[in-house]
């Protein structure tokens, strides 16, 4: 064990492998499996508020912005595999690994290319890619939580866990310009899913986690994430007077989780706290800025047009908050709208012994509830819309 912070406290704990399934299965991961793959038989649905989509929220048309850029990066890394690697790497755009996504670090049921197995070249593909996808803050974000996954494995020594390359990327369908396709990386604390159609993306579900959120020594000394997601939340929950917090405030205690995580695809989640209309104009300014925050992860031309859905629907926008709210408190924050759920929360420790939430572990989480998780409900529509217009022709 390599103790390089006298700040941790490592908790000791059986080994699991971030690599491999283990065989036999220890009773817990098993557990853990047989739910995950029950919720998954489930048809899609998407985040709601009681079970039923409300319907008309999102529109396929063209949106004349170019997605080659990241069309070409995505041929350049398929390009760079092997006939076996990219075989290991290519799904159908509608193939349901796209839900099988995984926060936690053992091993359970990864896909795709894994890149701790690739040559420095290719992983240099796959990361331009995720470079072409996003906007600069988006990728320093998503680079930063793979360095601090090198970072708790230079804490805790162990390697079959941790370490910055254990993530798998997945392609979903034929990089194109207009038709239907999208990009998965999977792994500890990253999961992003972006699928794309007429020029448009959906980014979601987005996990971004870390423990810890900053490295004080080791090879990336100097790193940290989610500053941003941490202060602007609660400098909204800090100008909230008595009578709006006591709208907002919805429990004293964190939960163990954010609400919709892995697997929770068809979570219903119901409308909480105070509402962007009872809010004062600079509060409701505060509120877009947490907004932006997540959303600005995109490339730009993206982010601009999902935040133009954002603002279709500010009236049906609500600011959640459990905990307290200063400095040195730990929280749980969520925006949730039809078109738009932000979580945030502090975590127990998993690889540092901490029992109670602390502020060396964050989650956080991005959906597009009412169906438009994984560019669904886009998708739908382009099938639609082709199949009717075949028929046409016919």
């Amino acid at each position: 064990m390599t103790n390089l912070s006298t700040r941790f406290q490592i908790r000791q704990r059986n080994p699991v492998s971030g690599r491999t399934l283990p065989s036999p299965m220890p009773e817990p991961m098993q557990g853990n499996l047989d739910r995950a793959q029950a919720l998954l038989a489930e048809e899609f649905m998407g985040v709601t508020t009681d079970g039923r989509i409300v319907p008309g929220l999102y529109t396929l048309q063209k949106t004349g912005l170019s997605i080659d850029p990241i069309k070409n990066a995505a041929n350049t890394f398929l390009a760079s595999l092997n006939a076996e690697q990219k075989d290991t790497a290519s799904f159908d755009v509608d193939s349901s690994v796209w839900r099988q996504w995984s926060n936690i670090h053992p091993f359970l049921m990864r896909h795709g290319a894994f890149l701790d197995e690739l040559s420095p070249a290719q992983q240099d593909n796959a990361m331009a890619l995720l470079k072409e996808s996003l906007s600069p803050t988006g990728y320093q974000t998503a680079r930063d939580i793979m360095r601090l996954n090198e970072s708790i494995l230079e804490i805790t020594g162990k390697t079959d866990e941790y370490g910055e390359w254990l993530y798998w990327m997945s392609m979903m369908g034929t990089p194109s310009s207009d038709e239907p396709w999208g990009w998965q990386i999977d792994g500890h604390h990253l999961i992003i899913n972006y699928f794309m159609v007429n020029g448009r993306a959906v980014m979601s579900p987005v996990f971004m986690g870390s423990e810890p959120i900053d490295a004080d020594v080791g090879k990336y000394a100097g790193t940290r994430v989610f500053h941003d997601e941490e202060h602007l939340g609660l400098v909204l929950a800090q100008s909230l007077s008595a009578e709006q917090r006591s709208k907002a405030v919805i429990g004293d205690e964190l939960p163990p989780e954010v609400f919709t995580t892995a697997f929770r695809d068809n979570f219903e989640l119901k409308y909480e706290g105070i509402r962007y209309d009872d809010l004062s104009s600079s509060q409701q300014g505060m509120m877009l800025s947490v907004i932006d925050t997540y959303v600005v992860r995109m490339r730009q031309d993206q982010a601009s047009l999902k935040m133009d859905e954002v603002k279709e629907h500010l009236r049906e926008t609500y600011f959640a908050w459990m905990g307290a709210a200063t400095e040195q408190d730990v929280y749980y924050y969520r925006i949730h709208s039809p078109v738009i759920l932000i979580e945030f929360d502090y975590q127990r420790g998993v690889a540092l012994d901490t029992d109670k939430p602390t502020k060396d572990h964050i989650h956080t989480v991005v959906r597009t509830p009412n169906g438009n998780d994984y560019g669904k409900d886009l998708l739908r529509q382009h099938r639609e819309n082709a199949d009717a217009s075949h028929g046409h022709r016919s």
